[in-house]
């Protein structure tokens, strides 16, 4: 009996292979990667010692080809593998974003690469893993091979086993839409989160929950022993997108991507690298809001010249809509359109179109004399009348005006008063119907002047039975982003996929929506604590047009609408510096910020573009603070936002030693509260210098914002 097991263990010998580890540069993070006796690609990851990912395996199921001859069926890339070599590099290096949060931004790793060879198929993958101070990122690459050149995956298999039943932040899993309110529970409290809410689900306009257990990412988890950990993917080109799908029994969480219409997860031409797969870990929260994993793991920016690419401060034809005032459409006379049939000039206007020439001049106006650079207009082109639940693939052709917009000399008005007008596609999810268009709509852009397109993926994706974030899609909003960057213009995509940091390679991609934002205050409201979780979680792959700023929060004050704002004003001003974005909006309407001027001046000042940041404060869905230095200037802007009351202490030991500076704080008035009195603010002016303490009480659903501008 000892000789066979001797025997056996000589046969087995060859699945085994050694555990490798590397580490951070600075130690902290530990990551081993292994084979399990069946040869299967097996890491675990630990930060200061603690556990962050138990064994976890690694792996790839591919699809089965109903056609193939007996013995030729496909072989998942699971297990059975051996490792043929391996190596271990470092990398430093300094970047310079085009925009961001600093100037600057160090990417320093560690990195493991492990190839491996799969017997039965005589195929090799390579797994790389880039270790840093602050996470890790893995991915799968597949080099070119005669026996691995084309393949369907039916489900990747990325596991990331948790040590605890970890507090969770999450929303549902759903191919379609990240537009929810964050829950916040145990992991194995997700189950019936979902299954209470399924109906509740359902009220979006294009949803698909896929699972009791499944969650999005970006996923922010506290254990109980004082770790963050965030769950997330970097550069998911020409790949679905992933979702995480929780195994409550053994606290694994295991990758989930999105399908196709007939079920298939990725179409692959080897060769190939899949998306990172990444952790973010810390014992501090402020490292979730200020490390980069995300934009680190994506190529160096691929525009040459840049100069065109601004950060940008703008308001719009828009809120009116939102709230209910407005429309987007032109006239009521018409049951349906047909694109260069239907003729509006035989059409009476229904009086509340917001995008005439009139509304938009006063905007012009508005931002000519606030310094705002550019004016949204949406609902200016023909087609809304019938654009949205029809499932209508000719619905816009993105070229032909209402007969109220002038096109020509709104331009030409904007430019005059040193303003741009700022373009609107919503394609209702037409996906093909824009590609087919989308030559003509950036040639119109270019010949009037316009230099920044918000575009819209309202509805279910027309080719049908797509999903939002399938491969086909996500490949359908990078060709938009591409082909815009060759005619110089800057892309917002809303409804569109989530960010993975995809804005560092084509910086034109100057804004996402890709979550639940302003507009749904108009829907409902969303929960204080809302603003103060998007950080944690989406903002991680990029940042949001989240269109802040609303000064007049209970909406049934001017309008019919019987929304408010979960926020008090001070809180709004908060955000624009808590949800860090290139791309501002003054969201509200003239006519408010001119009620509350001196508010607005916040506005006016605060930069969009920025030199340096730093994290004061933060906890998920509690409060964040932070201070960000304007680009080119020696000025700083502080913006804190909290869900509960609480006080907030700023230590200004970022300022310049020596300097001192101008104060202006706008802080929630004394009995200021989100929901009884929004709009009680008070401003104090005081000069400060490098290590004074400011110590600002905030509201419930409130905050401030501080100007420091150097004297």
């Amino acid at each position: 009996m000892k000789k066979i097991s001797v025997l056996l263990m000589g046969l087995l010998l060859p699945m085994f292979a050694a555990a490798q580890t590397v580490k951070s540069p600075d130690g902290n993070v530990s990551l081993t990667f292994s084979l399990t006796g069946n040869g299967q690609p097996t890491y675990e990851m630990s930060y200061k010692g603690k556990t962050v990912c138990k064994p976890s395996h690694l792996g790839l199921e591919l699809a089965k080809d109903k056609h193939a001859s007996k013995g030729m069926e496909e072989t998942d890339l699971m297990d059975g593998f051996t490792e043929t070599g391996s190596k271990t590099s470092t990398f430093d290096e300094t970047w310079k974003p085009v925009w961001g949060e600093t100037s600057t931004i160090r990417n320093h790793y560690n990195e493991l690469e492990v190839n491996l060879n799969q017997a039965s198929s005589n195929r090799n993958i390579t797994i790389r893993f880039r270790v840093y101070d602050y996470g890790m990122g893995l991915r799968y690459e597949f080099p070119q091979q005669e026996s691995l050149n084309y393949f369907v995956i039916q489900e990747e298999h990325t596991q990331f086993a948790m040590a605890g039943d970890h507090t969770a932040y999450w929303i549902p899993g759903d191919y379609d839409t990240q537009e929810y309110e964050y829950n916040i529970t145990p992991l194995t409290g997700i189950r019936p989160i979902i299954a209470a809410n399924r109906e509740k689900y359902k009220s979006n306009s294009s949803t698909t929950v896929f699972s009791d257990t499944g969650v999005q990412t970006s996923l922010q988890l506290k254990t109980k022993d004082g770790l963050y950990i965030n769950i997330h993917e970097a550069a998911c080109l020409d790949y679905p997108t992933m979702h995480l799908n929780l195994d409550e029994k053994n606290l694994v969480l295991e990758s989930w991507l999105t399908p196709d219409a007939v079920g298939r997860k990725g179409f692959i031409q080897t060769p190939f690298n899949t998306p990172w797969r990444t952790v973010l870990v810390s014992d501090d929260a402020r490292d979730m809001l200020s490390c980069k994993l995300t934009l680190n793991l994506n190529e160096p920016c691929k525009i040459e010249d840049t100069s065109w690419i601004h950060p940008t401060k703008y308001c719009g034809v828009w809120w009116n809509m939102i709230v209910g005032t407005k429309t987007w459409s032109y006239t009521n006379d018409l049951p349906s359109v047909r694109l260069g049939v239907t003729d509006y000039s035989k059409c009476k206007p229904n009086g509340t179109h917001g995008a005439t020439n009139e509304e938009v001049k006063c905007y012009i106006d508005f931002a000519a004399k606030n310094g705002l650079q550019e004016v949204l207009v949406e609902g200016w082109n023909e087609g809304w009348e019938d654009w949205f639940g029809h499932q209508k693939l000719d619905v816009f052709d993105f070229v032909t005006p209402y007969p109220d917009f002038d096109i020509k000399m709104l331009n030409d008005y904007a430019h005059s008063k040193g303003v741009k007008l700022m373009m609107h596609h919503e394609t209702s999810s037409a996906a093909l119907n824009y590609e087919r268009h989308l030559e003509n709509a950036f040639n119109l852009m270019n010949k009037y002047g316009y230099d920044a397109v918000k575009t819209g993926y309202v509805g279910d994706i027309i080719p049908r039975g797509e999903y939002h974030y399938s491969q086909l899609m996500n490949n359908h909003y990078q060709r938009v982003v591409e082909t815009a960057a060759k005619h110089h213009i800057m892309v917002n995509a809303h409804e569109a996929t989530r960010p993975t940091g995809i804005c560092r390679t084509w910086p034109n991609l100057v804004g996402n929506e890709s979550a639940r934002g302003t507009e749904y205050e108009a829907f409902g409201g969303s929960v204080p604590y809302h603003t103060v979780m998007l950080p944690f979680t989406r903002l991680q792959g990029g940042p949001m047009d989240y269109t802040p700023g609303i000064f007049e929060t209970k909406l049934s004050e001017w309008s019919n609408n019987q929304s408010y704002v979960h926020s008090t004003l001070c809180g709004q001003l908060s955000l624009y510096l808590v949800m860090y974005s290139p791309l501002q909006m003054a969201a509200d309407l003239p006519e408010h910020y001119e009620k509350y001027d001196d508010a607005f001046q916040f506005i006016r000042d605060v930069a969009c573009d920025w030199d340096d940041s730093k994290y004061l404060e933060a906890e998920p869905a509690k409060y964040i603070t932070v201070a960000r230095k304007a680009k080119g200037t020696n000025n700083w802007f502080v913006g804190g936002k909290t869900d509960a009351a609480r006080t907030s202490v700023v230590k200004l030991d970022f300022l310049d030693k020596g300097k001192k500076y101008d104060c202006a704080i706008y802080q929630d008035g004394k009995n200021a509260d989100y929901e009884k009195n929004p709009k009680s603010y008070q401003i104090i002016h005081k000069t400060v210098k490098k290590g004074d303490v400011l110590k600002i009480k905030e509201a419930r659903g409130g905050g401030f914002a501080i100007s420091l501008l150097a004297k």
